[in-house]
């Protein structure tokens, strides 16, 4: 049975949010999300390597985020290729539905 965007978890995890908030209108490697995350946190938030591959792995899988190999050369960058990132149209509807959740919940008043 196929499932419908309209079905599909939306949930997040914080990290993740902060990950897709990173990506929102740019594109970055794994090393500028750690980076950007720390800088934007001043310290307090940090991801590390052993936690962001994995995490954008499941964005991946999910459809909130798509990857490509950079166009740089491999001498150009001691053997290593970079992985770039961008959210997709579904990662911007789940990033913006974890925000309206947090709303929600801020405004919440008891019956």
């Amino acid at each position: 049975m196929s499932r419908k965007k309209e079905d599909f978890d939306f949930e997040l995890s914080t990290t993740e949010e902060h990950i897709l908030s990173v990506l929102l209108g740019v594109e970055c490697y794994g090393l500028e999300i750690i980076k950007a995350v720390e800088e934007i946190s001043e310290g307090k938030r940090k991801i590390g390597f052993g936690s962001l591959y994995p995490l954008l792995h499941k964005l991946e899988k999910r459809g909130l985020v798509q990857s490509r190999w950079g166009e740089e050369k491999p001498e150009e960058r001691n053997g290593a290729r970079r992985r770039y990132y961008r959210i997709t149209g579904l990662g911007e509807r789940a990033l913006r539905e974890a925000e309206q959740l947090r709303v929600n919940l801020v405004a919440w008043q008891p019956a």
